[in-house]
């Protein structure tokens, strides 16, 4: 089974990490301060988990979870990351961000933003639109008749379908949102974002299908 690497490991990547070891994934860990502030999540995942430093990580993993925050993004090495297929979880927040012209402006998404970043990489948007807690608690099997879904945006077919095969492997369904232009309608503020998986204060979130997700999407403006 394919290596899932993190660059990143606050609560989505950790969470995303957990659901991909439970699938029988490997996993490699990695984040800005080093592989030995690692060895208590990496000993919580277990034996299938090992932490490495951001390169290493984007050279051994066959496709790699990009969680930081998103003012972060010039530093992920993209030498390394050529080839890859990068989930990109990051959302703009500008309180924490600071301004980004290109964003505030419409012309670009985030998740354009790190395509341009890592050019030689085929970028896919997922995972940002719901919290954490969430992501854990509403996993379910294929055949589930509660399974949840989340949207993915990315401009190549082929790496949205392997991330449609991971989401499936680790409990979700996967909406097909378009190219990374259009990934704006996932995004904080808009109607797919945290509302369909329930309020913040139920850790246990109420699941949303595949209707339930299109028909955000479909609703969004700006």
């Amino acid at each position: 089974m394919a290596t899932v690497g993190f660059i990143g490991s606050g609560r989505i990547g950790s969470t995303v990490a957990q659901l991909a070891v439970a699938a029988g994934y490997q996993v490699i860990m990695s984040n800005s301060r080093g592989p030995h502030t690692l060895t208590g999540l990496v000993g919580q995942l277990g034996p299938q988990a090992q932490a490495a430093t951001v390169e290493q990580t984007a050279a051994g993993a066959d496709l790699v979870v990009l969680t930081i925050p998103l003012r972060a993004y010039q530093s992920v090495p993209a030498a390394p990351l050529a080839g890859k297929l990068v989930i990109d979880t990051c959302n703009y927040y500008p309180q924490r961000d600071g301004r980004i012209a290109e964003l505030d402006s419409g012309s670009l998404t985030s998740s354009e933003l790190i395509q341009q970043h890592l050019a030689g990489a085929q970028v896919v948007k997922a995972f940002n639109n719901i919290y954490y807690q969430h992501l854990l608690a509403l996993a379910r099997p294929a055949d589930a008749s509660d399974r949840s879904f989340l949207p993915i945006a990315g401009d190549d077919a082929g790496a949205k379908a392997r991330v449609s095969t991971f989401l499936d492997a680790i409990g979700y369904g996967a909406v097909d949102a378009g190219p990374l232009a259009g990934s704006w309608r996932q995004e904080p503020g808009m109607p797919v974002y945290g509302a369909p998986y329930g309020p913040f204060s139920d850790p246990a979130g109420s699941p949303a299908g595949e209707a339930a997700v299109r028909g955000a999407l479909a609703r969004a403006s700006r």
